[in-house]
């Protein structure tokens, strides 16, 4: 009996860059691509640095509410500047993300940045004083969601 055989599986689209080759065929280019790679690493050391002085401010932040008169007792404001200031480090994390991403593969991290830029914009909107904005600024920011958001669940349908 025949062994049975097993239908190819569909491959997944990734769209592949080689924007910095470790090696390049001009010696000057690929010095320069050298350089810039240390560049980006400075950039993640640095971003490293970011994500831990946002920790300690979220931490700093949050004990000088907590011991302000009302002792212990955050009022809705104060909520609101925390979320943002906790979101302010999640998307630090995620650009450290792409940066390591952008090191380590050929492959460009297209959801990843779009989901970075999805939670960039929905830190706009959870800290958004709805009564000193302008209607258009809603609009606007409501646009951005809606392309962002069709084109994170366009680009993960996709994979």
């Amino acid at each position: 009996m025949p062994p049975e055989t097993e239908a190819p599986k569909p491959k997944r689209l990734q769209l592949f860059h080689d924007e910095l080759p470790k090696e390049h065929e001009d010696p000057l280019i690929g010095v320069l691509h050298r350089i810039i790679r240390v560049g980006v690493k400075v950039l993640a050391v640095l971003m490293v640095f970011v994500i831990l002085w946002g920790i300690f401010d979220v931490i700093y932040v949050l004990y000088q509410q907590l011991i302000s008169p009302p002792f212990l007792l955050l009022e809705v404001g104060d909520i609101f500047r925390l979320f943002g200031a906790f979101m302010v480090v999640l998307i630090a994390i995620e650009i450290f993300i792409n940066i390591r991403l952008y090191l380590g593969t050929d492959v460009l991290p297209i959801q990843l940045v779009i989901a970075t830029a999805l939670m960039a914009i929905a830190r706009k909107v959870i800290v958004l004083d709805i009564e000193t904005v302008s209607a258009e600024y809603v609009f606007a920011i409501a646009a951005v969601v809606l392309a962002l958001g069709v084109t994170h669940w366009l680009v993960a349908r996709k994979h």
